[in-house]
């Protein structure tokens, strides 16, 4: 890859160039989909080459076709194919797993992309960047106000202050006054302090990781030079150059969160410090000190915050600027901010005992629900306003999409802080009784799940009921696309029952809304009840009618019990998905939506494989291209299909236009245009099918997760296919004597239409052949629309 790119930069990617592969000279470059796959798998061939890449993505060929340029008559039949393998980028081995517990950070970064197109209105659209870039850095605070709780106040300053929790524990026991004989580190200060490296070692763990995963991605350059204007005017596109090069954006946020939690960990041990000394517990010097040391730790978040608000993308040009201080100082600051917040908190203070809850946990907690919900009702008036300006009827939720998405990031952030909390205070607790236990909002987020479960049977009632409807109906569409043929009950059943199992993927904007809905009114119920009682439910009704207070204890424990459960249970699947393929494939699909966009609003976020994979591809096109003066097809499955699409809105204009596009089971508008109507809208699809020489998209009815393209103006017939008989034969017949299988959203290659569709391309961008007329034999007619749009 890196001589393809030398070459490209000395002789220019768009130029002229010598063809050495002649006229005839044509090339298939596959993209796999969801799960990955071998190169073996997807050439049909034990014997495959490495042509030009490492071990994380790289392209093969079959070992007979790497000099397939040099002799371009040996196969005049087909293309040479290629394999694009990218299935390395987003699955490994089982420590990749642990991605998973940054979840909320992937959701929220994913609201960032859902927004509603808003051609002209580019205000509106940094004002929906800047809120989402808010509630990422709310659920950074929270994730490290997390670690603090479980520390900072369960362990150091509840457990180790109480000596039968302290004996229980004996790892504790250099903290606690009984334990130790009043030992040097058994003082709050101190124990918090110690404690204080458990939050700050996790800060610096996402440093790290967000930092190796920068230098992997996000500072890989792409083609040099613009690669042409978008059709798509005032709005933000796939095709600008620095769509896919987030360099300098992502430094900045990972210095500003870095910061963010260094300082989250300061004011945990701040406050309970300040709160002491200003009471008279200590000389006026401390009290000056903590003073001082408060008004930095604010004036510094001051500064994260005017950071975090200051630069969005840029994604019209290539950004090489780093901002090289900022990104040193900004975390530095805080860290040095950090240590001389522990030295004060360690300074000797007679007569201090740690007694009850620490004291921020209350206040930090139930603040950041409230900022939370704010961000989100802002996010969803914006959302509103740009979606009701240009309405899109296929928008997921009518342009509230991001909204619901930033809603399910802050909760599972919530759900997974609290459950560890939770269920840490559990196992220090013993039997009960003697710690005070979390802050109660957290109690009040976990008693309410088991309603929230409650509530959830009724979109799936709903949903169970429509699909089987759907089932009823589909019925009678399978004997009708197989006339002639002796029905077999069972084999209709099971077809119809795929199908509309199928169609419940064009039903999750509708569960997607029912589950935000019930969220956001439910953590408005319990942030309410932990301002107006203050106390757990099972002590705010322990005065009230005995049915009630056995409701709210039953609600209380189960939500604990449930919510740590999840926790294990959302681990355990993680690693699960990473070793077993069909799992892996059954999730692949939602993992790879949420990493394939690039880190705009999170730095802390898995990060995004597209980053890497559209440049190879654009690359790989461009100077092949170039080289040889050939005819491309770049033919993609599923996710490759949009990887595919993405990288020919990268290309320069002159080679867009020698490139055939052919995607198969691709979710191009049926996930990504509905829920990312501002990249993948309809004004989008229609610009990269004018600007590609020629495209053509299969589908079928089986698949839950490709589907027709759906082009705007009566354009749709000359890039979607009819969609494919699935399964190919409904009984037995001479070309298929045992049953065929439904295929649902695999096997694309081995249908005849395939083949077809992938000649008929191949056809068009041959200059001195043109393709079938719809009404020739062998044209759209005969073949259920297999021509695409000629190139000019």
């Amino acid at each position: 890859m890196e001589r393809a790119r030398e070459r490209a930069t000395e002789d220019g990617p768009t130029g002229p160039g010598p063809r050495t592969g002649g006229p005839e000279c044509a090339l298939e470059l596959l993209v796999h989909g969801v799960g990955g796959a071998t190169p073996e798998e997807m050439l049909g061939d034990p014997r495959t080459v490495r042509i030009t890449g490492d071990g994380t993505a790289a392209i093969f060929r079959r070992a007979d076709d790497v000099d397939a340029e040099s002799r371009p008559g040996r196969h005049p039949s087909r293309p040479v194919p290629e394999a694009y393998v990218w299935c390395n980028l987003t699955s490994g081995n089982a420590s990749r797993a642990l991605w998973l517990l940054l979840l909320p950070f992937m959701v929220v970064n994913l609201a960032h992309w859902t927004r509603p197109a808003a051609p002209g209105r580019t205000r509106a659209a940094r004002v929906y960047g800047l809120l989402v870039r808010l509630a990422g850095l709310t659920l950074t605070v929270l994730l490290v106000a997390g670690a603090c709780e479980v520390a900072l106040d369960l362990a150091a300053w509840q457990c180790a202050g109480v000596r039968v929790c302290a004996r229980r524990h004996s790892w504790l026991g250099f903290l606690s006054p009984e334990a130790s004989g009043d030992g040097w580190w058994s003082p709050p200060g101190r124990r918090l302090a110690v404690a204080a490296l458990v939050p700050t070692a996790l800060t610096g763990l996402l440093w790290y990781l967000s930092h190796r995963t920068w230098s992997a991605y996000e500072s890989e350059k792409p083609m040099p030079g613009p690669p042409g204007s978008s059709d798509i005017p005032g709005s933000a596109s796939l095709g600008s150059p620095g769509f896919w090069y987030g360099r300098r954006l992502v430094a900045r946020l990972r210095a500003a969160h870095t910061a963010t939690g260094l300082l989250t960990v300061s004011a945990a041990v701040l406050a309970p410090t300040t709160a002491f000394d200003r009471q008279g517990g200590g000389p006026p010097v401390l009290d000056a000190t903590g003073w001082l040391l408060t008004t930095a730790t604010l004036g510094w978040a001051a500064a994260v915050v005017w950071v975090v608000c200051r630069r969005g993308r840029s994604e019209h040009r290539l950004d090489h600027q780093l901002d090289a201080h900022l990104v040193r100082r900004l975390p530095l600051g805080a860290l040095a901010l950090l240590a001389l917040v522990l030295l004060y908190a360690a300074w000797s203070r007679p007569g201090w005992q740690s007694a009850g809850r620490l004291l921020p946990g209350e206040a930090a907690f139930g603040t950041l629900v409230l900022v939370q919900g704010a961000l989100v009702v802002a996010l969803g008036a914006v959302a509103h306003g740009l979606h009701r300006g240009h309405p899109d009827p296929r928008a997921a939720m009518r342009g509230l999409g991001g909204p619901a998405v930033a809603l399910l990031a802050c909760a599972l952030g919530a759900v997974m802080t609290g459950g560890v909390a939770l269920r840490v205070a559990d196992w220090l607790d013993g039997d009960g009784g003697s710690l005070a236990g979390p802050p109660v909002v957290l109690t009040w987020q976990a008693a309410v799940i088991p309603l929230f479960i409650v509530l959830l049977l009724a979109p799936v009632c709903l949903l169970g009921w429509r699909t089987w409807r759907r089932c009823r109906a589909e019925r009678l569409l399978v004997a009708l696309d197989h006339p002639g043929e002796p029905e077999d009950t069972a084999r209709t059943r099971r077809i119809a029952r795929i199908r509309a199992t199928a169609a419940l993927t064009d039903q999750m904007p509708l569960a997607v809304a029912h589950v935000s809905a019930a969220m956001f009114v439910l953590g408005a119920a319990a942030q309410a009840g932990a301002l107006a009682t203050r106390r757990t439910p099972a002590e705010a009704t322990r005065h009230t009618w005995a049915v009630v207070h056995d409701a709210a204890q039953t609600a209380q424990t189960l939500g604990s019990w449930l919510v740590g459960l999840g926790f294990a249970l959302f681990v355990t699947w993680g690693r699960r998905a990473y070793r077993d393929a069909s799992a892996r494939r059954t999730i692949g699909i939602l993992w790879d939506i949420g990493t394939f966009w690039p880190r705009a609003a999170h730095p802390f976020a898995p990060p995004c494989y597209a980053e890497r994979a559209v440049p190879d591809l654009t690359w790989r096109m461009a100077t092949w291209t170039r080289r040889t003066g050939g005819r491309l097809v770049i033919s993609g499955h599923s996710q490759g299909s949009v990887l595919a699409a993405a990288a020919a809105w990268q290309l320069p204009q002159a080679v867009r236009g020698r490139v055939a596009l052919l995607t198969y089971g691709s979710p191009l508008e049926r996930l990504y245009g509905r829920w990312f109507p501002a990249y993948f809208g309809p004004a989008a699809l229609g610009a990269l099918h004018r600007e590609v020489a020629c495209w053509r998209n299969l589908h079928r009815r089986t698949d839950p997760i490709g589907g027709p393209v759906r082009l705007p103006g009566g354009s749709g017939a000359e890039v979607d296919r009819p969609p494919l008989r699935d399964p190919l034969a409904y009984g037995r017949t001479p070309e298929h004597p045992l049953p065929a299988p439904v295929l649902g959203h695999s096997g694309y290659q081995a249908d005849p239409a395939f083949a077809e569709e992938r000649e008929l391309l191949l056809a068009r961008l041959r200059p001195d052949l043109p393709g079938p007329r719809r009404d020739e034999p062998g044209g759209e007619a005969g073949t259920q629309g297999s021509s695409g749009r000629s190139s000019t």
